[in-house]
């Protein structure tokens, strides 16, 4: 019942009129929209969380959304890389990125126990002649990367990267062996149109992993259509209702990145979305980088399909149909199931460990 309804909501009505429609039908699908069983119920994800976690408010709620889902997932380690050069400052610097990751995980109460490293500064041509050097540019996240997925494990060691793809690549580039034990599900691209932040920062680290053999995933953004992430939305009011509070309280508060202290996850959340500008009608914000998270958690959440491995030219996807090598392509979200299941999470979460 709730698949059929979310795909005609997807195909026929626009933004605006099915975040109104939230009320109205919210109490059924609520209902619909649990966690997905697991057949064994000590089965975890094996995680890596890649992010420019500093950019925007929702690489911040993908992270915590991914921390408080213990039950499903064992997060082995965050990276993080940048996605805005200096003259943007220590925001958009790699030093920025990693604060607010380290803010992130102290509220999640996982700091002390699963580790954060510093990844990319810049861009995958930039490093890629000197990773023989011992300290090259993002080195501790890219190695850990490869040390992670060089370990035997008995399943394969997810890749979750929500910026830009440098650490990945970079890591692929140094020891190909890896990609015998990974798989990467990117939350990136407007695919088959161009454009998207992720994408645009480093597009040859992206043209690089299309050319390698590893199972590889693209979550599509599609800005403005009701077929990508941008669709999966939340209104201030929502967060500004439902977030405050949220989450284990913390002995030591944590500094905001616009100030104030925080001692509380939801509080930090509450505190993001009211410095950030929304957009539309009613006012909302995509929470792209949650759905990268949840379709791994319940790829019953998006539709998707294989396709011949493209590459990205002169501002264009270029179709490849002779491709051996085939990439998944993620899109239609099911965007009650998703945001459904994020307040679920913050209501009754389960604080993630290392396997």
């Amino acid at each position: 019942m709730r698949k059929s309804i979310i795909n005609i909501l997807n195909e026929f009505i626009g933004l605006g009129a099915y975040l109104i429609a939230i009320p109205v039908i919210g109490a059924v699908l609520f209902s619909c929209a649990e966690s997905p069983e697991i057949e064994d119920s000590t089965f975890r994800h094996h995680v890596i969380f890649d992010t420019d976690a500093n950019n925007e408010v929702d690489d911040q709620h993908a992270l915590a959304y991914l921390l408080f889902s213990g039950d499903v997932f064992a997060v082995e380690g965050v990276t993080v890389n940048a996605t805005s050069g200096p003259g943007h400052g220590i925001s958009g610097h790699i030093d920025g990125q990693y604060d607010e990751a380290k803010r992130i995980m102290q509220l999640c109460a996982v700091y002390d126990d699963i580790p954060l490293f510093k990844g990319a500064n810049g861009s995958f041509e930039e490093i890629k002649g000197d990773l023989d050097s011992p300290d090259f540019d993002g080195h501790e996240a890219v190695d850990f990367i490869i040390e992670q997925s060089l370990r035997e494990r008995d399943q394969e060691l997810i890749l979750l990267p929500v910026g830009k793809l440098t650490n990945i690549a970079l890591a692929l580039k140094k020891e190909p062996a890896i990609a015998e034990n990974i798989k990467i599900v990117w939350l990136g691209s407007n695919y088959p149109e161009p454009g998207e932040h992720n994408q645009n920062w480093d597009i040859p680290s992206m043209n690089y992993i299309l050319d390698v053999d590893v199972p590889f995933e693209m979550v599509t953004v599609r800005y403005g259509e009701p077929s990508g992430t941008t669709a999966v939305r939340v209104t201030q009011a929502q967060i500004l209702h439902r977030m405050p509070g949220k989450g284990p309280r913390i002995s030591e508060p944590v500094i905001g990145r616009h100030g104030g202290e925080f001692y509380t996850w939801g509080d930090y959340s509450a505190n993001l979305f009211e410095w950030y500008n929304m957009g539309g009608s009613p006012p909302s914000r995509p929470l792209f980088d949650q759905a990268a998270v949840a379709i791994v958690k319940n790829p019953d959440w998006a539709e998707s399909y294989e396709h011949p491995a493209p590459i990205f030219i002169d501002g264009q996807w270029v179709e490849r149909p002779d491709n051996q090598r085939k990439i998944t392509i993620w899109e239609w979200f099911d965007i009650y199931g998703i945001i459904n299941d994020f307040f679920l999470v913050m209501d009754d979460y389960v604080i993630a460990e290392r396997p």
